[in-house]
């Protein structure tokens, strides 16, 4: 039987080694994670590993959108406006639960990048390239109407405003749920598995890999019949490795959101907006808060370990006072940020903006398979195409024929809802149960929204251990949470729990702040670690509570 608990790492490292992988997936962020999804619906034995956790780099870390890249228009990437357009549909029927249609005011003022005659023409060519349903088309609107939609707008010289749809997400945690589907098809995966070489034949074809286990330093081999390099801003890292990285290469930028307290910066509204460089920024409400990005900017530095430096954070304060200006917001405001990497394929003599975000395959003549740039809107399609080049490699060379891609209409794990009308229904249902077993109604319609078709699970947990929860000083919905996160998504250290499993080192830290003691408290006994993995992986966590807040030099 196939798992994904915490418990059974050995289990799931085993099956790995043992089967004959038709498929092994490098990297566990979206990409990655649809790449497996798409194979093993189609057929093929697939594994996938991944260095850190899940989602722990540029899949954790962007503006939680999934759009459908007006920005992009202003580029005339129009292929590219279009097809994530209708991947973006796609996403949100198959997983209606992490994606939420969000209403966005674009306003232009006198000077702006935009004007009432060019937001128009381009809003409506956007609903026609993304195939925008009818419900959701533009709207152009006065600019008495765009202040009473949103007061905290700039008056001076505000001639109007578009108004369309985007779909906000979680992006970490729809990750989750397409890796957690994949699991449930059949493939195996786990984090903490770095690859550190490949194992060649003698023709010089990549057949494996050697991976490092990062719990416990132990290295393992693992075999199989294609391997695609799907690891982001680490592609090139594996071409290295690989000696294959030659001609198109990785190019890094970083992208950093700042989040505020709805009480000190009450947005009722989201904004997409520009700054006078010339630059767009959203800001966004999602629960309590309101979170603002992003900058644009070359990266050198740790591709692991990307912050918000004070450059990056005075340039997002400037842009909010500059649209927001009664709110005269400081740096002492800001309670949480998050910095992520855009790994985009260089294009010579371009700004990091205006770089395209399409996404490319390299094959090398080991036979490796590199995936990279893309965006996290178009992963489903991307992981079509990576699939196909497998397929179509493997009926040429063994004469294996697999079925055509099968995820436009599958569900991801938790979307087994009934699509986009039956969550409704669902959800309705699911927080009256969870209002019947003792839970907040605000708190029920969180965890439903958090985990969709399974909140059952979580809701089994609440219910049947609270006494153990109580035993372990652990808020008991906190426990369910932690419980189902440990026996069901693979989460092993605090910073997968508090960050990528329930976003509220970057949406709730006080929260994160409450409940860090008892939780590793829990951790630490349950997978038996020893007093340094205990530090260590405490100090992981302080380091980016600390960094949240406080910017490097």
């Amino acid at each position: 039987m196939v798992t994904f608990s915490s418990y059974e790492r050995n289990t799931i490292l085993d099956a790995m080694k043992r089967e004959k992988l038709d498929l092994l997936v490098i990297g566990g962020g979206i990409t990655g994670s649809g790449i497996a999804l798409d194979a093993v619906t189609r057929g093929l034995k697939t594994a996938v590993v991944e260095m850190q956790d899940f989602a722990a780099g540029t899949s954790s870390r962007s503006t939680k959108l999934v759009h459908g890249g007006l920005r992009y228009l202003k580029q005339f990437e129009v292929k590219v406006v279009a097809e994530v357009g209708k991947e973006r549909a796609i996403v949100y029927e198959n997983g209606p639960h992490v994606t939420t249609p969000e209403w966005m005011l674009l306003p232009f003022h006198k000077g702006g990048t935009f004007g009432p005659f060019t937001t128009n023409i381009g809003l409506r060519v956007y609903d026609f390239l993304a195939g925008v349903k009818r419900q959701e088309r533009r709207k152009m609107l006065s600019p008495e109407k765009a202040l009473k939609m949103e007061p905290l707008i700039k008056k001076e010289g505000l001639k109007g405003a578009g108004y369309y749809v985007e779909y906000k997400t979680d992006d970490a945690r729809l990750t989750i749920e397409v890796i957690k589907k994949a699991v449930e098809k059949g493939a195996h995966a786990l984090n903490y598995m770095k690859v550190i070489s490949f194992i060649y034949s003698e023709d010089k074809k990549v057949i494996g890999v050697v991976v490092e286990d990062q719990t416990n330093g132990e290295k393992h081999e693992i075999y199989a019949k294609k391997i695609v390099n799907a690891c982001g801003p680490w592609v090139d890292d594996l071409r290295e490795i690989d000696g294959s990285k030659q001609g198109k290469h990785l190019y890094l930028t970083k992208g950093v959101h700042l989040v505020f307290d709805k009480e000190r910066f009450p947005l009722e509204q989201a904004i997409y907006f520009d700054t006078p460089d010339g630059r767009m920024v959203f800001a966004i409400p999602r629960d309590q808060k309101t979170y603002v990005g992003t900058t644009d900017t070359s990266y050198k530095g740790d591709i692991a370990h990307p912050t918000m430096t004070i450059e990056d954070r005075d340039y997002i304060i400037g842009s909010i006072n500059y649209m927001f200006p009664s709110l005269n917001i400081t740096a002492d405001d800001v309670e949480s940020s998050w910095a992520g990497l855009r790994p985009l394929i260089a294009e010579e003599g371009k700004k990091p903006g205006e770089i395209s975000r399409k996404d490319e395959i390299f094959i090398s003549n080991s036979g490796l398979i590199s995936m990279a740039g893309g965006k996290l809107t178009g992963y489903r399609k991307m992981a079509e195409q990576a699939v196909d080049t497998v397929v179509n490699q493997l009926k040429s060379e063994e004469g294996i024929l697999y079925s055509p891609s099968e995820t436009v209409n599958l569900p991801i794990s938790g979307g087994e809802v009934g699509g986009t009308q039956g969550f409704v229904k669902f959800k309705q249902e699911k927080t009256d149960y969870g209002k019947e077993i003792g839970i907040s109604e605000e708190n029920a319609v969180k965890l439903v929204q958090k985990y969709g078709a399974n909140v059952d699970k979580v809701y089994q947990i609440y219910a049947e251990r609270k006494q153990e929860a109580e035993a372990e000083s652990i808020d008991p919905i906190v426990f369910a949470q932690l419980c189902y996160g440990i026996e069901h998504e693979l989460v092993y250290k605090p910073v997968d729990f508090f960050i990528r499993r329930t976003g509220a080192l970057f949406f709730d830290i006080a929260w994160v702040k409450t409940h860090k003691n008892p939780v590793i408290a829990y951790m630490k006994k349950k997978f038996a670690w020893d007093e340094n993995q205990e530090e260590e992986y405490r100090n992981e966590l302080d380091l980016l509570l600390n960094e949240a807040v406080t910017p490097t030099k």
